[in-house]
Order: C-alpha cells, then sequence, then structure tokens
C-alpha cells in the first residue's frame, strides 16, 4: 500500500513508560501490534496487519540503517537502534528500538519481535545529525547506490571513533 502522506513538524512524544510493540513474518510484514503501536501509528490494527512495517517509516531516516537492521536480524543477531517513524496523520515520533528473529524449534527464522521505548533526548539530538548526513549522501549518490553511500557514512564515524555499531548505539 503506497501512501502519500506528507510528513509535518509534529512530534509526538512517547511516556516514559510505554511500550510499542509489534510481530512480523520474515519478509517484514506486520501480524501484531499492541495498542500503543496502533495509538502512535495512528492506523488502525485492520491498517496495520498485513502491511509492511514500513508503513510507519519517516523519510527522514537513511535506507542504509534499515539495511543495516534487515542483514543484522536476518543474520539471527538482535538489533539495536534510535528510528524516527512517522504517523498515518504525518506527525513523527523518536523510538529506542530493540529488534529480535523469532525462531522455530529447528532455528530457522520465522519473524521478528520489535521493542520500542521512549528514547533519550540527548541521544536523539546526537544521531540525529548523523542520519541528516546518511540521508544527504544516499540522495547525492542516487538510488541505485544510495545504501552503499549512507553505509559509507556510517562506516566512516565508526572508523573514527574505533566503535562497532552497537557500541555507538549503548554510547549515546
Amino acid at each position: 500500500m503506497k501512501r502519500q502522506i506528507q510528513p509535518s513538524t509534529v512530534e509526538r512524544m512517547m511516556r516514559e513508560d510505554d511500550f510499542i510493540v509489534s510481530k512480523t513474518n520474515p519478509k517484514g510484514i506486520i501480524t501484531y501490534g499492541n495498542p500503543i503501536f496502533i495509538e502512535f501509528s495512528g492506523y488502525s490494527e485492520e491498517e496495520l496487519l498485513g502491511s509492511q512495517h514500513n508503513i510507519v517509516r519517516h523519510p527522514d531516516m537513511p535506507r542504509a540503517a534499515f539495511q543495516l537492521a534487515w542483514d543484522t536480524i536476518r543474520a539471527g543477531k538482535e538489533f539495536f537502534a534510535y528510528v524516527k517513524n512517522m504517523a498515518k496523520d504525518g506527525s513523527y515520533y523518536w523510538v529506542f528500538t530493540h529488534i529480535t528473529p523469532d525462531f522455530d524449534q529447528q532455528r530457522n527464522i520465522i519473524g521478528y519481535t520489535s521493542v520500542r521505548r521512549c528514547p533519550k533526548r540527548d541521544a536523539v539530538a546526537k544521531v540525529e545529525p548523523v542520519y541528516r548526513l546518511m540521508l544527504q549522501a544516499e540522495q547525492s549518490a542516487g538510488p541505485r547506490d544510495a545504501i552503499a553511500a549512507g553505509t559509507g557514512v556510517l562506516l566512516d564515524l565508526l572508523n573514527q571513533k574505533g566503535m562497532s555499531y552497537e557500541e555507538l548505539v549503548f554510547s549515546l
């Protein structure tokens, strides 16, 4: 479902005790969303179930960030990140996300669970300029080379800091 939502400058703030939970199948199709996910996304449960999880993707988020997420969780590892999401009305909300693969008894990935909580405001202030640089690199490179360009910006930053992506996230 392609949507034409105009992003707004209205930010919705997660409450300290909120947990946004969603589950997807291995292809990223939403199979479950808790009431807080429904509230913040602005979509009804019927609109969310069966939709791609990127229904809440904000255009300020670089594609390379999501490629890193997918590469990590498809490898059977957990993933942590600060993410800017967009609601149905165009407003946005920042989350600190933790995505884990769900396994069957043979250790095959059968889906993913994402739990998002209220992010630290100082961490958002630090990650936002990084995402902006990644997005600028992606836009300059064009669609075919966008992800590689955004990834290059992130890798340069990690090399400068001498840390892994996960170390960076937890240092914010």
